[in-house]
């Protein structure tokens, strides 16, 4: 089986700060490369990753293009930042191996920063260059996400992290509301990664994190589901090895066509079908 990582994550805090990584996050506030990468995708089945900004920074998003440039790693598109309120916008969306735009929306003030005139104009641009848009969005921006995706149909948007469901408190049924809705969009899919670090660091297992992600696959079906590791944000609760497991465990019942849609084809199809081939 060819397994696609469609969520994955490069730094060097040494290189550009990374605000976030404070507290609990502060683990993570080291260089991890293309080397510790290669070395955590030893022994898998992943042929081709998906890396994806964690800073507002186009720096960053020009170093992973760099990254995602070379042959000799597995890092086959990026889904990178850029200024979606900047005039010229859409000059920044050219590069052959950027495979989408994110921006951290759960962390703007405003809910319903995704309906604002001028980002409007920039989720526009991607949606002309056939560029998906990952939204990394909580309960909170679900309403703005929602109107987002009845006003552009052409537009592919991305869930990242399934809308991270408070796992650790519970949370089922207002993220099950959410997640729903967004699932009746076709132009909407949805990545099940970061499940492990919204439980419980501790006991993520006893949690059911396998039942978030089968509830995912339920709604939006195979050919809109993909995985993701969150590496090396994982790692605050979970190996690779463990993530994947999940992933494997999630769709162990499937038929093997449905199980290559959700660990590689989606992922291929969202983000490489006018990109660089994916092997």
């Amino acid at each position: 089986m060819s397994i696609v990582d469609a969520h994955h994550h490069l730094w060097d805090p040494a290189v550009r700060p990374y605000p976030w990584m404070t507290g609990p996050a502060a683990p993570l506030r080291r260089r991890f490369g293309t080397d510790d990468l290669a070395a955590t995708l030893t022994g898998t089945d992943v042929t081709a990753t998906v890396v994806v900004q964690a800073v507002a920074d186009a720096g960053e998003t020009r170093d992973l293009l760099d990254v995602a440039a070379d042959d000799a790693n597995p890092v086959t598109g990026v889904v990178g930042w850029a200024d979606l309120t900047a005039p010229d916008v859409d000059d920044t969306l050219a590069h052959p191996s950027l495979a989408g735009v994110r921006h951290q929306t759960h962390d703007e003030a405003d809910p319903r920063w995704l309906l604002r005139p001028d980002v409007r104009r920039g989720l526009a641009a991607l949606r002309d260059r056939g560029l998906p848009f990952d939204l990394l969005i909580r309960g909170r921006e679900v309403p703005a996400a929602l109107e987002l995706a009845r006003a552009e149909p052409r537009l592919q948007l991305v869930v990242d992290h399934a809308a991270k469901p408070a796992i650790a408190s519970g949370d089922w049924s207002g993220w099950l509301a959410g997640l729903t809705e967004l699932a009746t969009f076709p132009q909407v899919s949805c990545k099940i990664s970061g499940l492990v670090t919204e439980a419980d660091p501790a006991r993520w297992r006893e949690q059911g994190v396998v039942r978030y992600a089968r509830q995912v696959i339920d709604l939006f079906g195979p050919d809109r589901t993909m995985f993701g590791s969150d590496w090396p944000v994982c790692t605050l609760a979970a190996s690779y090895a463990d993530v994947l497991d999940v992933a494997l465990d999630a769709t162990r019942q499937l038929t093997d066509t449905d199980q290559q849609a959700v660990l590689a084809d989606t992922a291929r199809r969202v983000y490489f079908q006018r990109r660089k081939p994916c092997t």
